[in-house]
């Protein structure tokens, strides 16, 4: 049995800005609305019969949307960037060579994936609320949509 979040209905959704290095237009730092759908499949259990409770489920990815909200979202796992200064105030990094940003570390979420696309945040957010559900012995697979807006986005299946 499947259960859903739309994230539009259910309010999993982050604001954040971020770039995809190197990409003729959106390799300027820029933002999005997103919004988290998430879809798992699995067996019914518990005294209950759900498949997942869902207001577990809505507590991890509103957790994990909040961490990425009104952020500049950086990819360390780049080959194009290079952390170049960071302190507990601030974060200084080098595009491609020749582009240096400096910013309030406040204001920057640096992600372990290699881009900041929907198709890397997709799995990222996968995987941490894989990691935070107090079980999965039950489920079958989890999937996560990642929209940048209303109509576009990426989504990621990770059979559990």
């Amino acid at each position: 049995m499947k259960v859903n979040l739309d994230g539009i209905h259910t309010n999993l959704r982050f604001s954040a800005a971020h770039m995809v290095i190197g990409h003729k237009s959106c390799g300027k730092i820029h933002g999005h609305s997103y919004i988290v759908d998430v879809e798992v499949e699995g067996e019914r259990s518990g005294q209950f019969g759900f498949v997942i409770d869902f207001k577990v489920l809505k507590d991890i990815t509103r957790k994990i949307c909040k961490t990425l909200d009104h952020r500049v979202l950086i990819p360390i796992e780049s080959p194009d960037l290079e952390v170049t200064y960071e302190d507990d105030k601030t974060i200084e990094f080098t595009l491609l060579g020749d582009c240096e940003y400096k910013l309030p570390k406040s204001d920057v979420v640096l992600l372990p994936i290699p881009s900041t696309t929907a198709e890397s945040l997709s799995i990222y957010i996968t995987e941490k609320i894989v990691e935070a559900l107090p079980d999965t012995s039950t489920l079958d697979y989890i999937e996560v949509q990642v929209n940048e807006g209303i109509g576009q986005g990426a989504s990621y299946h990770k059979t559990l």
